[in-house]
This record gives structure tokens, sequence and C-alpha cells, in this order.
């Protein structure tokens, strides 16, 4: 008889009658009252009561009593705490015993049982079995250790349990060492920066070794730790590639998936002129085109999959479109997904067999599919110009079979097609125009309005179609409102005397009678154009349009090479980073593709473009626009360590002064952070206090610093421009500011003077900044306490931090500025002098700065004249040292002084420089050498200044 008996019970006074049948001396009786117990656990009745019952039942030969003792002690061990001490001994006992198995299930089991009482105890019994002759029990120890480690990771640290893990990796049986990888994967994971995977080409190669003999699941968890590990060279990556290339003819689809995963990733750094390179492409096409043969949820992961390959490399699947095409019993969400990637390996060679695949589909009966295929046949046009032709003529034929979503769906790709071609296909608005009654999306509505707007001189009765729409203006949803606000302004400008009336009647809807602000603001805007000045309105309005781009819906780069490192996860299903969707994620990293062939970039290092905060490596250049949400998402938020005083509360803070700006500086100029937390800079911060006193840091015998033997003086205060006028007032209704800034004992200061030009008192100032080269942000309000009057100036220090978002500006000193008083808000930009991001450590050793000036490029040094500067070469050192430009070395070559000097940036770049002095020369030659060249121009114009003021 089967175990289902012992679920049909449902007698009153079980628990007594089980309590005796457990205590009972027979064995078969124990079995039989244990699995009871079990069945009444499964089905969710509380036996909590039989706890030391069962748990003398321990003590027993009978492996699979054992089992069902051990599963029922997982199950109450946390509601029963003190009881649960009980078994400790059995387990040491257990761990000790002859069967293998016995010992493998000890461990299993102590591991599963998440009591802090407890751990302790289990330590030494999980030490020997670490160390066990049977390789079951090593591997088995192995993933105890990951579940310990999130009970406990203290003790697990302390116990040296995380050093045995490593030296697993280099057991002899490869699934031991696939469950070490993969317990230290786990643990790795919570906690991104222990480099607990420490992996270098030996470790690698003892992994590689170990993939063709271990399980499929240990193939798995070694092939996603070899995607994290970055190769030295290309020949190092080939090497890898060629070892990981047989682990695609799989059976299992998430070893091979996990295989592409690895060779995506190292394939950035082949060289695309290698053979290796082109057989590895071939190789890769197979796999995947077998991937599709399975049932529909697994060729579904295998599209989603696909679609991100396509996307960063389309020359794998360029030859396989046929496996594409959609079978008329594939489920919708296979068919959709197959349409996106047909579209994406479309090109002139294909796409006449495309084209014909999807005039098929949208014959279909399934509404959304056929959707999906006349929009299909659009972006076909976009995208091959050769087809656009054919595409057009389909699609009127599609609009011909007078289906009503085919008809709308056709009109709404056209539009695209003339925004991409324009002056070629506006032949056939006439037939568009036609099927006007039958559209009621408002998609497809907002399409036709355009076009009849768009090319309203080619349509003899253009006004009177729109009429037709305003008819039930205030019935259309938003997109169609505005679309035709838009459409008969367009018309009014091109047939100024027929169409006043309808204008004005479009206009008065939009502002008076609607309750939408997009459309009133719009129809204002409008309003007062065509009012005041209707030729500007004419460029406006009528402004040539840029073409639009191919491929509209590909994913941002930045985020595609994330997600080519998570192939075969749920992040490439939903096409989302794991930190979108994974609750608490304190662990996850931002993975990226490494460099390619030669560039030796950095991959997983989560400091890469911080804005504060210095790594090990050469640091980041700083991120252009195009790699903002990298570097967002980078961002090291922490505040930097103060050279300077540190920051006291300020009294006057409010919590509210978080949005005096309302939206913050972005909103206004129309940017979007997506709450960003580093926007926080801005005001939340508290005020550093200011230094007592403004004049130059007193050095501490900084002539002692280095040993230059030319009697180089103290040095001089920190340069620091005069003020300039930054907001004049007739454009700040009466505001005027002037400024400059100053770095004082080790804290930027941004030095104002505000003046109140204008006839009323001015309150309430807040400033903000917006994204910048190198984070500058307020470090706390703007502290001016007492109301601005008429005639009145005030001074105000404003100390600054280096912490706020960061985003490449052209000049790159360039800072944006919002200042808002009770009047209103104001706009100015400064340029920031690059010598007050200083810091006071960039003095290097001697033997660094050799080694460093040897291993920059030679492509990134730049040289500069300085003319008309009449200091000796003594001199010029002080007077840059004050600035914290300091010298590290001096030599004297045929009368001409060499000054060897250093100074790191806040951000934690370093620039070296070579100052040559001639005496009697007034002309200067400097030499800059940085890893980040972009930053040495301005570098220069901080030295002419400081060495000529």
């Amino acid at each position: 008889m089967t175990d289902s008996k012992y679920f049909t019970t449902t007698k009153k006074g079980e628990i007594f009658e089980l309590k005796a049948e457990l205590n009972s001396d027979k064995k078969e009786k124990k079995k039989e009252a244990v699995k009871k117990v079990i069945a009444s656990m499964t089905v969710g009745k509380d036996v909590s009561a039989l706890f030391p019952d069962v748990v003398n039942c321990m003590q027993t030969d009978n492996l699979e009593l054992k089992k069902l003792v051990y599963l029922y002690l997982m199950n109450y061990a946390k509601s029963q705490p003190d009881m649960a001490i009980m078994a400790v001994n059995t387990f040491v006992k257990d761990c000790e015993d002859p069967n293998p198995l016995i010992r493998a299930l000890a461990v299993r089991t102590m591991g599963c049982i998440r009591v802090d009482k407890i751990t302790e105890y289990l330590c030494e019994p999980l030490r020997k079995c670490l160390k066990d002759e049977d390789p079951y029990v090593r591997k088995t120890a192995a993933v105890c250790v990951a579940k310990l480690h999130d009970i406990n990771a203290q003790l697990v640290e302390d116990q040296g349990f995380l050093d045995t893990l490593k030296d697993l990796i280099s057991d002899s049986n490869p699934m031991v060492v696939a469950n070490a990888v993969a317990a230290l994967s786990e643990i790795a994971e919570s906690h991104p920066n222990s480099n607990l995977l420490d992996l270098n080409p030996q470790t690698i190669n003892k992994l590689l070794t170990a993939l063709n003999e271990c399980t499929e699941w240990g193939q798995i968890f070694i092939l996603d730790c070899l995607a994290n590990y970055t190769p030295r060279d290309d020949r190092e990556s080939q090497s890898i590639c060629e070892r990981v290339t047989p682990r695609l003819s799989h059976a299992n689809s998430a070893v091979v998936l996990s295989a592409v995963k690895v060779l995506m990733k190292f394939m950035e750094m082949l060289p695309k002129d290698l053979d290796y390179y082109g057989t590895l492409l071939k190789k890769l096409a197979p796999p995947l085109v077998t991937l599709l043969s399975a049932e529909p949820e697994l060729q579904y992961v295998a599209l989603r999959n696909i679609n991100l390959i396509v996307q960063r490399r389309p020359e794998i699947l360029k030859h396989e479109m046929k496996v594409f095409f959609v079978k008329y019993n594939d489920p919708i969400y296979v068919k959709l997904e197959k349409l996106d990637i047909m579209i994406r390996l479309a090109s002139q060679a294909n796409i006449a067999q495309v084209l014909a695949e999807l005039k098929e589909y949208a014959t279909e009966v399934d509404v959304d599919f056929v959707r999906k295929a006349v929009r299909a046949i659009g972006r076909c046009a976009i995208k091959v110009e050769q087809s656009a032709e054919r595409c057009v003529s389909t699609l009127l034929d599609l609009i011909q079979t007078k289906v009503n979503y085919v008809v709308q769906e056709a009109i709404v790709v056209i539009k695209d097609i003339f925004r991409k071609y324009p002056n070629k296909y506006e032949s056939v608005i006439a037939t568009l125009c036609e099927n006007l009654d039958s559209l009621d999306e408002p998609e497809a509505r907002a399409a036709m309005i355009w076009i009849v707007g768009e090319y309203a001189e080619r349509i003899d009765n253009a006004d009177e179609l729109l009429e037709s729409f305003l008819e039930g203006f205030h019935d259309e949803s938003t997109q169609v409102q505005l679309q035709l606000l838009t459409a008969i302004v367009k018309l009014f400008l091109k047939k100024p005397t027929e169409t006043q009336e309808l204008v004005q009647q479009v206009l008065s809807l939009a502002t008076q009678d609607s309750d939408n602000p997009d459309l009133r603001d719009r129809g204002y805007i409008y309003w007062r154009l065509l009012s005041t000045d209707p030729v500007a309105a004419k460029e406006v309005v009528l402004a040539e349009k840029p073409l639009i781009s191919e491929e509209t819906d590909l994913i941002e780069p930045t985020l595609l090479e994330e997600l080519i490192c998570h192939i075969g996860t749920l992040a490439s299903v939903y096409h989302k980073p794991p930190s979108a969707f994974v609750e608490g994620s304190r662990g996850v990293q931002h993975k990226r593709l490494p460099g390619s062939a030669g560039s030796g970039e950095s991959v997983d290092s989560p400091d890469t473009g911080s804005a504060a905060g210095v790594s090990e490596a050469p640091p980041a250049v700083i991120p252009s626009q195009g790699d903002l949400l990298g570097d967002l998402l980078n961002l090291d938020l922490t505040p930097p360590t103060a050279t300077g005083p540190p920051p006291a509360p300020s009294s006057g803070m409010q919590m509210g002064a978080m949005d005096l700006l309302g939206g913050g500086l972005d909103s206004l100029l129309g940017g979007d952070l997506g709450g960003s937390p580093a926007m926080g800079a801005g005001f939340g911060a508290p005020a550093a206090a200011m230094p007592a006193s403004f004049s130059a840091p007193v050095s501490g015998g900084l002539d002692d610093l280095f040993d230059l033997g030319g009697g180089v003086g103290m040095p001089m205060g920190a340069y620091s421009p005069p003020k300039t006028v930054w907001l004049p007032a007739m454009k700040a209704k009466g505001l005027e500011i002037s400024g400059t800034f100053a770095r004082r004992a080790g804290v930027i200061q941004m030095e104002m003077t505000l003046t109140n030009k204008a006839m009323s008192v001015m309150t309430d100032f807040a400033i903000q900044f917006n994204r910048n080269s190198f984070g500058l942000a307020p470090a706390g309000p703007l502290q001016v306490l007492t109301p601005l009057s008429p005639n009145q100036s005030i001074e105000v220090a404003l100390p600054l931090s280096t912490v706020g978002p960061v985003m490449k500006m052209e000049p790159l000193s360039n800072l944006q500025v919002a200042v808002k008083n009770n009047i209103d808000v104001f706009y100015f930009s400064c340029q920031y002098p690059i010598s007050m991001l200083f810091v006071e450590d960039g003095k290097m050793e001697r033997q660094v700065f050799l080694a460093t000036w040897k291993d920059i490029p030679n492509d990134n040094e730049s040289q500069f004249q300085i003319k008309d500067c009449h200091l000796s070469s003594d001199a010029a050192s002080n007077k840059l040292q004050g600035s914290n430009v300091f010298t590290i070395a001096k030599r004297t070559v045929e009368g001409q002084d060499m000054l060897y000097q250093s100074m790191k940036l806040t951000n934690g770049i370093w620039v070296l420089a070579e100052l040559r002095v001639q005496a009697g020369n007034p002309n200067y030659t400097v030499s800059l050498k940085c890893r980040a060249p972009e930053v040495s121009q301005c570098v220069f114009q901080s030295y002419e200044a400081m060495l000529k003021n």
C-alpha cells in the first residue's frame, strides 16, 4: 500500500495515540508513527507537542526513519529552539557515522535549522565534514557554509570557514568544486565588496577542468562564476572561450545559456579581425536555434535572451531568419517575440522574404498579432530604405481590406514613413483621407490629424477634415486634442485667409474651455506667438523636422551591457536590471561588459565613475551625457572624509528646505533624475561650519615635506580669482550676484555678493546646482539670515561638497546655478577654476610619480606655454603649493629649472606636471600628463591664473 493512507485519518485524540506509538519498542510501529506525524505536519496540523517524542526516535540506524525525523526537526526547530538543542548531540554523533550518507544528511539538516542558539555547537561537526574523505559529504558541507553565513556571517568568518571553502575550489572532485563555487558566489552576492571569489588564471584553470566532469547544475554555477572574471588579454580570453564552447551542445538549456553568456562577455575582448572571432560567431548560432525547438515556455525565455544578443551582435543570427518565422500553433507571447526579432534581423538581403511573411501575418485572426505585424511592416520600411516602396504598397493593399484595426495601424506607421522619407510617398494621402470616418482609436486619429496638418497644402478640403474632428473636441483624448490644436495652427499658417475662424475656435476651446494644463499651455503659447510675431510662429511651428531614427525601441547601451551579463537569469526575461525587481537587493552589483580588445577597462568595479572616493585603479574619466545612467547608478553617495572642519548642523535650516525650488533645477530645466538620492545634495545636507578665519592656512613646516634643497620658502595662500558679475540685475528683476570660488582650510567656498537693486525687499533665498563634471553641490542652504532691503548688499559664503550627481559639461568647469527668492527663480552659469578641486593630499611619492609618469600613455601628454611670467622657480613652486600643487622634485639642466609636480582632484584623478623655468626668460613651458586628458586644458588655465596673480 502507498503512503497516501497516512493522509486520510481524521481521528480525534490523535496526538495522544501518536505519542504512545512513538514511544513503542517496535521499530516498525515507530516508523509508522513518524510517517503519520509528517503527514499531519504536511497538511498543516500542529504536531509540535510531539517534539521530544520525535527527537527520541533520532537514535536509530534506519536511514529512512532518520530522514523523516530530520525533516520534522527542520520544520519545528524555529518554534521550539530550547527543545531543538536536545538534538545537537545526535548531530555531532551522526557527523562521525561510518555511513557517508548519514554524515551528509546530518550536515545538510544542520544548515537548515535556523536557530541562533544551536549554530555555535555545529561549527565543529561542520569543520570535520568540510575535510571529510568522502566527496559527497564535502559537497554537502560546502552548501551548509553558505546557509550558516546567512544566519550568522560573523561566526562563519571567525571560524575560518570561508578560507576552507576557497581551498575546496582546488578539490579533486568536480562536484565539490561546483558546490564550493556556488556557496562562495552566494556569499559574495550579499557582500559585494568582500572579494571572496578572488579569480586568477590558476583558479580559472581549476574551474575549467572541473567543468567537464560535474553535473549540469554544477556546470551552471561554474559558468556563472567564469562570467564574473575579466581576462588579462585577448589570448587568455580566447583560451577560455575554446574550453567553454563544448558546453553549447549540452542538453540542458540553462547550461547552454550560461555558456552563451560567458562567450558573449569574452568576445568583447577578441579583436574582430581574428579568425577565431568569426568561428565563434558561427558556433553561437546553432545552439540558439536548437533552443527554439523546445516547448513554448522555454522558447519564450530563449527568444527574450536572443532579443538581447541580436541587439548586441546581429551578425550571429543574420542567416537564421527562417527559424523566427511564426508557426500557426505558437502561443501569442512567442509570436510577438519572434516578430520583434525578425525586424531586428531584417536587412536588404532578406527583406523580400520578411515582407511576404509579414503580409501573411496581417491576415491572421489574432488582433494583437495582426496589429504588431502591420507595425512591423512600417518598421521595416524605416530600417531598410530600399524596401520602403514595397512596404508602402503592402500597407495600401492592407488598407483596401477595410478591416478596421488593420487600417488604423497602417495609418499610424505611414505617418512614421512620411517622417523618414519626406516628399516621396505623399501621393497616398488621398487613400488615407477616404478612411477618415472609420478611425476610432486615439493613436490612429492623432496620426491622421498630423498628416492632414503637415500636408494641408496638398489637401484641398483640409479645413473641412479638421473641422469635422473639432465638433467633438472635448470627447477626444488628450493626444488627439494636442495634435488637433497643432494641426489647425499649421493649417492657419499655410492658408491664413480661409482658416481664421477655425484657428480662433480651436484656441478658445483649448485655453478657455479645457481643464488640461498641457493643452491650455500649448494653446496660450500658440495664441501669443500668432498675435505677437507670425513670422516667428511660422519658423517654430513649420520648422523642418529631423528624420526619425531606424530603431526606436533599442535598449539603452549601458543597460544592454548589464543585461548581457545576466543572460539566462530573470533579468534577461524582464529586460530589467536585477536591482529593479529584487527586493532588498543590497548586494546587487551593476555589471558591465569588459572593454574591447586591448582597452583593459575594469568590469565590475562599483567605484567606476564615483563622484567621491578614490579607487586603487586609475580613476575613470568624467562621464559624458551618454553614459549618465550608468554613472548615476554607480554614483558613490557616501560623503567624502572632510579635510576641513567637521560639518555642523545649521540652526536656521528647516526640513522643508529640500523643496525650496519646487522640483529643483533639473525639473526647471526639463531634466529628470528619476529620484536620484544624489540630488539631495542640493538642499538637505547640513551646512558645513565656516572656517573661523578666511586667511591662508598656516603651514606646519611645509618646507620640510620635500627635499628640494632649493630653499623653497613658506607657501602663499590658495589662489582665488577676483569676483565677477554672474547675474546682472537687469536679468534678475533687480537682484545682482557677483562671486568667485575659493578653497579655504580644505573646504570649497562659493563666495558671493548679493545686491538688491530693486525697489522691494528680497527674502527666502535658496540655491541649487545642475549636474556638473565634478559633482559640485551646496553642502548646506544659502545663509541669508536677514531680508535684503533695496540698495543693500550682503556677503555670503556657501560651502560646497563634491558628492552631487555627475555629468560632463562643456566646458568642463561650467556650473549651471538656479537661485530662488520671494520674487522668482533665476538662472545663470559660471565657471570655477579647477584649482579649487586640488585636494590637500595630492603629493605623490617620488617613486610613484616616476612609475605613474611612465605608465600614462604619451598620447595623454599636453604641452602649454605660459607667457610674461617673471617669477623664479622657487617663487613659482611656493605660489603653486598654496593651491595644493605639490613639487615632488627639482633639477637644473643647462641653466633651466625643471619642477616635477603632482595634484589630485576631488574625484581621484591625478594630474602630473613638468614646469620648465629658464632664468631671464619670461615664458614658461608646462607639460601635463593625466589619465583623463580632457582635464589638462582646465589645469593649464589654472596654472596660468595662479602664477600670474
